[in-house]
């Protein structure tokens, strides 16, 4: 007899059916939600969430699709490379959401260019996957057949290999090293936000920045990264064959990292003899509709005149008062109202006033620092490197969209100065670097400060631009490790957050809060400067990003060797 499928049944089939189809379509999207996490990860890492732990595991979602999944994706490389956009989208979507208080429609586009460099290394992590090699049994009975066919070597082997996984997180670190520098240069560059700048906070591992500049932090975190991924695959295929073996590659890096955090701490307690140096910084949040109105001139002249008061009457022997970057609405040296009001302060008061200014000339028109001593001549710097859509546009008459994207925020292009000028300060009190704005994120434009003799950094920013958003302390976690690259310290005077002081060590040791604990509200800020009685040069002042550029012809000269061999593979394929 025939039996004859009751309902439930039925049921009970297509229930397990649409499971069957669930798992499937959860398989088909996992590699990419593992791309959108290591994006997340990435970001929550960075201010304002300063979740600093992630950072040692972001990459981990990301690597471990792109090395173990795919196998039967038809265009594997295309796949991988993608997978690396998605992240990079998420990344730099999560990260950089505070530029929307500037061009929602900037933000939403500068991603696109900026998650290239993540989907190259995709690209190059796909391409470091091991393949299936081919090897000839070694009993003593294949040797003596003279055309004995070699077995195939399952590539999941090579993971049971520390060598094989050291080297592996070596070129994958190499690659992330080398991209992160490219960007950071590449069209004038936007380095913001590298992964080493998520241990901003963590003082003890970023002192390696004096040698290998913050390329070195971020070294450490991706070789970390890339380390547990091929531990995870390691004590897999271990668990498979139940044949454990010592783990050199995850010992090794766990003392390597334990050897920076020794010598970081090291480093700290080797203070060189030093002098005070007092410095009064004001931050007057003026909001930025009325910062360059010509209206509002009375009114920014009483409030930089209050809030300096304060600050020099609270303690006799401030040596350098610094305002924000374009602290008034009028060019300094071409407007004599303004000029005026400075130097009164200064003379006054016996105190060397550094603040930002705008310099108009007949045909140029510099974002520029200026220094009114008392008795001395005025000394200006201009601005050596401005930042794409805030103070120029790129191809702003060849290519009209970049100008209709930024709008009237960008009415007019500055032009650049040519100069790394260093201010001397009056009585012998040492010379400031002034650094305007973003220039305190790049190494290699800072160092060239401290070549001409500058004991100390001066950043004039206005980051009011950014609103209350995490902007301006992203701006802040760029900028510390600029103090330890070249054991210099600093102090920045911000139009809204973040005043503060910064030793050479890269710690924040005052900052400028409000009764409520909020770094946007006006206020003083009044502290010491430790300069150095013997200044010395450390490698990263001498060299540079040399440690970066290394890490990027290693990149290059495997990734060479890498193609080449794929060819060679390929020519021997079609040969037989």
């Amino acid at each position: 007899m025939r039996s004859i499928p009751t309902g439930g049944a039925k049921r009970k089939n297509s229930g397990g059916a649409v499971a069957v189809e669930v798992s499937k379509r959860l398989l088909r999207l996992w590699p990419w939600l593992a791309a959108i996490t290591t994006g997340l990860l990435g970001a929550a890492a960075l201010p304002p969430f300063d979740q600093t732990w992630l950072i040692w595991i972001a990459l981990v979602p990301l690597s471990t699709t792109i090395l173990f999944s795919g196998e039967n994706s038809r265009r594997r490389w295309l796949r991988d490379l993608l997978l690396g956009y998605v992240a990079g989208l998420t990344f730099f979507w999560s990260c950089f959401f505070w530029l929307t208080t500037v061009s929602a429609l900037g933000w939403f586009i500068l991603q696109f260019y900026l998650a290239l460099y993540f989907a190259a290394w995709g690209w190059f992590c796909g391409l470091m996957r091991p393949r299936p090699r081919e090897i000839v049994a070694r009993d003593k009975w294949s040797e003596m057949l003279a055309r004995a066919k070699p077995e195939p070597l399952p590539a999941s082997s090579v993971w049971l290999s520390s060598g094989h996984n050291i080297f592996l997180a070596l070129s994958l670190t190499a690659a992330w090293v080398a991209l992160e520098w490219t960007r950071g240069w590449l069209m004038s560059g936007f380095g913001w936000n590298g992964l080493g700048i998520a241990l901003h906070g963590t003082w003890p591992l970023i002192q390696i920045a004096e040698f290998t500049g913050v390329a070195g932090v971020t070294f450490l975190v991706v070789f970390c990264n890339a380390i547990l991924t091929t531990t995870a695959r390691r004590i897999w295929e271990e668990t498979r064959s139940r044949a454990m073996r010592p783990h050199f590659d995850l010992t090794l890096t766990l003392v390597g990292l334990v050897a920076v955090f020794v010598l970081g701490v090291s480093a700290v307690q080797t203070r060189p003899v030093s002098r005070p140096l007092h410095v009064a910084l004001v931050q007057a949040n003026i909001p930025r509709a009325e910062k360059f109105d010509i209206r509002y001139k009375q009114t920014i002249f009483d409030k930089f005149a209050h809030l300096s008061k304060i600050a020099l009457t609270s303690t006799s022997n401030v040596d350098l008062l610094v305002w924000p970057e374009s602290a008034m609405p009028a060019p300094v040296l071409e407007d004599q109202e303004t000029f005026d009001f400075i130097s009164q302060i200064a003379s006054s008061n016996q105190v060397d006033v550094l603040l930002g200014t705008i310099e108009e000339g007949p045909r140029q028109v510099y974002n520029a620092a200026l220094l009114v001593s008392p008795e001395n001549k005025p000394q200006l710097y201009r601005k050596v490197h401005l930042v794409p859509f805030g103070e120029f546009v790129p191809f702003r008459h060849s290519f009209p969209l970049f100008a209709r994207i930024v709008g009237d925020q960008v009415p007019e292009d500055f032009d650049a100065g040519a100069d790394f000028t260093v201010f001397q300060l009056s009585n012998n009190h040492g010379k400031v670097a002034p650094l305007i704005c973003f220039e305190d994120t790049i190494g290699e434009l800072t160092r060239q400060f401290v070549l001409r003799g500058a004991d100390f950094f001066a950043n004039v920013t206005n980051d009011g631009w950014f609103l209350l958003s995490a902007g301006s302390r992203q701006h802040l976690a760029n900028a510390v490790f600029r103090c330890v690259e070249n054991r210099r310290p600093m102090v920045r005077a911000a139009n809204t957050g973040v005043t503060c002081f910064v030793s050479e060590f890269g710690r924040v040791t005052q900052i400028l809060r409000d009764d409520q604990g909020s770094i946007f509200e006006e206020g003083t800020l009044i502290g010491e400067v430790n300069i150095a009685a013997e200044p010395t040069l450390t490698f990263y002042a001498q060299h540079g990003e040399l440690f970066a550029k290394l890490c990027t012809i290693l990149a290059f000269v495997i990734l060479l060797a890498k193609l080449m061999g794929l060819f060679r593979s390929r020519l021997q394929r079609r040969s037989d």
